[in-house]
């Protein structure tokens, strides 16, 4: 199963697991599942870090590829459909990155890890963590 990872689940799989639930901890740990990590979220990351909001213990262009590889995590690069897409999206969330993940679980016909309650509010399988 092919699985989109929404940003603060990423975030909460490598410093907090103990905020998803067990169903999510098992979900990202079964090696038959393909994890997808969207460059929206290492874009949201980077900028986050370059504004202070968001403390690593490395650079962002160092942490995150160095945990994708560590935890077999696939990443997903942004696409034209997927972001042409976003502009046929409701209204219901007003994050440019998380409409750009939503975008991206439909284009590719893939639920979305999240405890975003906004996801709901669109056509996306939704895995609550």
């Amino acid at each position: 199963m092919k699985i989109l990872i929404d940003t603060h689940c990423w975030l909460w799989w490598i410093a907090s697991p103990e905020k998803l639930s067990a169903e999510s901890i098992r979900i990202l740990k079964n090696p038959l599942n393909t994890i997808l990590f969207s460059a929206a979220s290492s874009w949201e990351i980077a900028i986050k870090y370059a504004l202070g909001r968001l403390p690593l213990s490395e650079s962002p262009d160092q942490f995150i590829p160095k945990r994708l590889v560590r935890d077999g995590i696939t990443p997903l690069s942004i696409e034209h459909t997927h972001v042409l897409h976003t502009a046929h999206l409701p209204h219901h969330h007003r994050d440019p990155f998380d409409r750009l993940i939503i975008s991206q679980s439909i284009i590719e016909n893939t639920p979305v890890l999240t405890s975003d309650e906004a996801f709901a509010q669109y056509d996306v399988e939704i895995i609550k963590t």
